[in-house]
């Protein structure tokens, strides 16, 4: 298997980016875009257990839409193959002195590459 070929990072790591410029800006078309649509997909988040695609952007729908602003400290993307990757943040939410981390995994299907699990803590 090859790891982080440079082609696949480049996509994962675009792909990334999007998903963090959605993240911040509430937009909730594309975050729900880039979420696999499988009743398989999972997101653990800080307050929450999301079973399902449907369940996520249900989530997506009704979460509060101010402070989202945030700073990532560090990003680490590795792919493996061409089909799978790992994106691991650490980040800092805006007036916030917490640190937060986001674990995802991707997966290259027939729409594009897409979530398939994702898990959001804080550190206290």
């Amino acid at each position: 298997m090859e790891i982080n070929l440079p082609d696949v990072l480049a996509e994962v790591s675009q792909c990334s980016d999007r998903y963090e410029q959605a993240l911040v800006s509430n937009d909730v078309t594309v975050l729900d875009e880039l979420f696999w649509n499988s009743p398989h997909t999972l997101r653990y988040g800080v307050t929450e257990n999301l079973y399902g695609h449907e369940a996520i952007c249900a989530f997506r729908a009704g979460r509060p839409t101010q402070g989202l602003a945030r700073t990532i400290l560090k990003a680490v993307i590795t792919t493996y193959g061409r089909d799978t990757a790992t994106v691991n943040l650490e980040f800092q939410r805006a007036g916030s002195t917490h640190t937060g981390r986001q674990s995802q995994t991707w997966l290259r299907t027939p729409q594009g590459w897409r979530v398939v699990a994702a898990h959001v803590s804080l550190l206290t």
